[in-house]
C-alpha cells in the first residue's frame, strides 16, 4: 500500500473477509467463487485498517467492504470513527450485507437467507449513521458511507438514502440502465443525486472514458500477489488514465 500511495492512488481498501475467497473473473466481470476454497494467509481487515491509517499520508483507506453481518452496527460505528482519528480523517466506510458463506460458518455467525441479510443490512445503515451521530469526540469529518451492488428492489434505495459513494461491477450500458434509475430513486427520498460519488471497477480505457462521460470519477482494481510479487501495470495505467483524461 505505500507504494500505491508513493504511485498517487487516490484511495487504497482491502477486504473484509476472514477467508480469503477463491475467484475468477466472468465474462461480466463479477467474480465468481472457484469449487475449491482453501484456507490461506489472510489477516483481520479492521485490525489492518488502523494501522494503514498510521503508515500511510495521503490516500484514503477503507474496507470494500465490510459486511454488517460480523460486528454489532454500534460497534462498528465506533470502530469507524477510532479509525478516522487514526487516520486524520481518510476513512471511507464500506459496507455491505455480506455474501461469503465460509466466514459466517466457520466464525460462527449466523448466515441466514439474503432477506434477512439485507434486512440487517438497512437496519444496521440507520443506527450507524444515528451513532456516528452520538459519538463522542465526533468524527473529523462525516465519513462518506460507500455502499455497491445494483439490485433494484434493495440495494439502489438504500444507496439513495445513505450512501456517499455508490460502487459496482458494471458494463457502461448496464450502468446507464441504473445510474437513471438511481438519480430517480435519490430524487424521491430527497437527496441531490449529484451528493452521490459515482464508482466502477476498472475494466479498461474504453469503458474508462465511457464511464467518465456518464459521471462516474471513482475506479477500482484489484492488485494481487504472486510469485514475483505484486504487479502493479494496471494500477499504473488507471493513474496515467485519470492524469491525462480530459
Amino acid at each position: 500500500m505505500i507504494t500505491a500511495e508513493q504511485l498517487g492512488v487516490d484511495a487504497i481498501f482491502g477486504y473484509d473477509h476472514f477467508h480469503k475467497p477463491a475467484t475468477a473473473p466472468t465474462s461480466d466481470g463479477l467474480p465468481e467463487l472457484l469449487p475449491v476454497q482453501p484456507d490461506v494467509n489472510n489477516f483481520e481487515g479492521w485490525t489492518s485498517l488502523a494501522s494503514w491509517g498510521e503508515i500511510t499520508s495521503r490516500a484514503e483507506i477503507g474496507l470494500l467492504v465490510t459486511g454488517v453481518g460480523y460486528r454489532n452496527p454500534d460497534l462498528l460505528a465506533d470502530m469507524a470513527r477510532t479509525v478516522d482519528h487514526i487516520s486524520d480523517g481518510r476513512l471511507i466506510l464500506g459496507i455491505g450485507s455480506g455474501w461469503y458463506e465460509k466466514d459466517y460458518v466457520v466464525y460462527g455467525y449466523e448466515y441466514g437467507t439474503v432477506k434477512s441479510r439485507m434486512d440487517l443490512f438497512e437496519r444496521s445503515l440507520k443506527r450507524i449513521s444515528e451513532r456516528l451521530d452520538k459519538l463522542i469526540p465526533a468524527p473529523t469529518r462525516s465519513i462518506p458511507i460507500l455502499i455497491g451492488g445494483m439490485g433494484v428492489r434493495r440495494t439502489l434505495p438504500l444507496v439513495a438514502r445513505y450512501a456517499d459513494i455508490w460502487h459496482t461491477f458494471a458494463s457502461p450500458a448496464e450502468y446507464r440502465r441504473k445510474n437513471a434509475l438511481l438519480g430517480e430513486l435519490a430524487q424521491v427520498v430527497g437527496r441531490d443525486e449529484s451528493a452521490i460519488e459515482r464508482a466502477v471497477h476498472w475494466t479498461g480505457r474504453a469503458d474508462a472514458d465511457a464511464f467518465a462521460s456518464m459521471g462516474v470519477t471513482f475506479f477500482t482494481t484489484e492488485i494481487h500477489p504472486d510469485a514475483d510479487g505484486f504487479d502493479f501495470r494496471e494500477l499504473k495505467d488507471m493513474i496515467h488514465w485519470r492524469d491525462t483524461y480530459s
